[in-house]
């Protein structure tokens, strides 16, 4: 007498989790980077690209959004293994808008301050630099990033 065994495999016509999180990063960073230089030009046009060694808004949203691709797939990961239920909208969305806050404490207040300092920008911000405008540029990245990552996984 013969088994047979059926095996069924799930086959996803969606994009990786670290897709979905570049993805995200873009559009994030990109409708971040148009608030900011609705609100404060410099740091697009002059800030962000002298972290390179650079000059220019290009430049600078260029550099942004790369930065945002990146931080887009550091974000998937923290899905990937947090205990975060992915099937759940609200949720990525609201650990998109902790996201925003932490790359804006990490990133924005601590070490953009430094590296800008040691890059010898002439207008580096003081460190910490806690600005609540940028607090709500990178709350809408993390929102923008959520959203995003939401829809395509």
């Amino acid at each position: 007498m013969a088994t047979e065994t059926d095996t069924i495999v799930e086959r996803g016509t969606g994009p990786e989790d670290w897709q979905a999180g570049v993805a995200g990063g873009i559009v994030g960073a990109a409708v971040m980077s148009a608030l900011t230089v609705a609100m404060n030009p410099p740091t697009i046009t002059a800030a962000i690209p002298a972290l390179y060694g650079l000059s220019g808004g290009i430049a600078g949203i260029t550099v942004h959004i790369a930065h945002g691709a990146v931080l887009g797939v550091a974000f998937a990961a923290i899905l990937r293994f947090a205990p975060i239920p992915e099937d759940s909208a609200a949720a990525v969305v609201g650990t998109g808008l902790a996201w925003g806050v932490v790359t804006w404490i990490g990133l924005a207040a601590l070490v953009m301050p430094v590296w800008l300092g040691a890059v010898g920008f002439p207008k580096a911000p003081p460190l910490p630099n806690f600005a609540i405008p940028s607090l709500v540029w990178h709350l809408v990245y993390g929102g923008v990033l959520g959203v995003v990552y939401a829809a395509l996984r």
